[in-house]
């Protein structure tokens, strides 16, 4: 299996460092690749039970990217096989005039996931230091007092029992334009298109550059931060696939002891 290393960030990152044409945790044939992706899927919901099940910790999945980069698509695909009686899904959208009413963590304090759960964020509190910032609502100084609370808020998930995910879907410029015009191309798509893709698109060498400052500033060892180039579909669902698999195995989960009480009874 392929290095998390590369796409783990560390230091003075640049986002540039990382081609989203990569596809490092690509190997054999397309048929292979997704019975490999099924693999994965089935191996993931054995691991929830068993998080499920040991009732200590809990996992919360950060997926970030922009416009088309695949959040729904990964959950869809990693998670096509898990229980979603131990899973959560999240989106995080505009926020309500409840919401802006008070602190910007309030609304993700509320979706965190309880004891032996997953809990998935399509977009998150990240879009509180990328939009506001690109969009000049908040100063330099509004946006490092909010890097040291996000980095406050992970660190009390973390000292709480929830191991956290970070995942920003890495893709081109390119292939964002080609995965919006499918959209507009196809009917049956149009749903997925707003207008509003196409300004936010014009603001792209923006994005990336509060991408690549939000990242730095709050990639941490107790909830670091990991690039997935997206380019490719298959790519981008394997390598989620593997670093959530490879955590939830390096968590350790015991099931509970066998009840003795159990042990000679039979079922009439």
């Amino acid at each position: 299996m392929a290095s998390f290393k590369k796409y783990c960030v560390t230091g003075k990152f640049k986002l540039t460092s990382i081609d989203p044409a990569e596809a490092p945790f690509l190997t054999g044939t397309e048929e292979a690749q997704r019975q490999e992706l099924e693999q994965l899927a089935v191996r993931l919901d054995d691991l929830q039970n068993n998080l499920h099940a040991e009732g200590r910790r809990k996992l919360l999945l950060v997926l970030q990217g922009l416009d088309t980069s695949g959040k729904d698509g990964t959950i869809r695909w990693v998670f096509s096989r898990t229980s979603p009686l131990g899973v959560r899904v999240k989106a995080f959208k505009v926020p309500s005039e409840d919401e802006r009413a008070h602190d910007f963590l309030w609304r993700c304090h509320a979706a965190v996931p309880p004891t032996g759960d997953i809990a998935i964020w399509n977009r998150s509190h990240y879009e509180d230091v990328l939009v506001p910032v690109v969009e000049g609502l908040i100063d330099k100084a509004e946006t490092q007092r909010r890097y040291a609370q996000i980095n406050d808020f992970e660190r009390l998930l973390t000292e709480t029992g929830t191991v956290v995910i970070k995942c920003m879907l890495h893709i081109s410029r390119e292939e964002q334009r080609k995965r919006l015009q499918a959209r507009i191309d196809q009917p049956d798509k149009h749903w997925k298109f707003h207008m509003d893709d196409l300004s936010v698109r014009k603001k792209w060498a923006d994005y990336e550059l509060a991408y690549e400052k939000a990242l730095a500033a709050t990639s941490t060892a107790y909830a670091p931060w990991h690039v997935v180039p997206a380019d490719s579909k298959i790519h981008r669902n394997l390598m989620v696939a593997h670093l959530i698999v490879k955590t939830l195995e390096d968590m350790k989960l015991t099931l509970p002891p066998a009840s003795p009480a159990l042990e000679h009874l039979i079922v009439q």
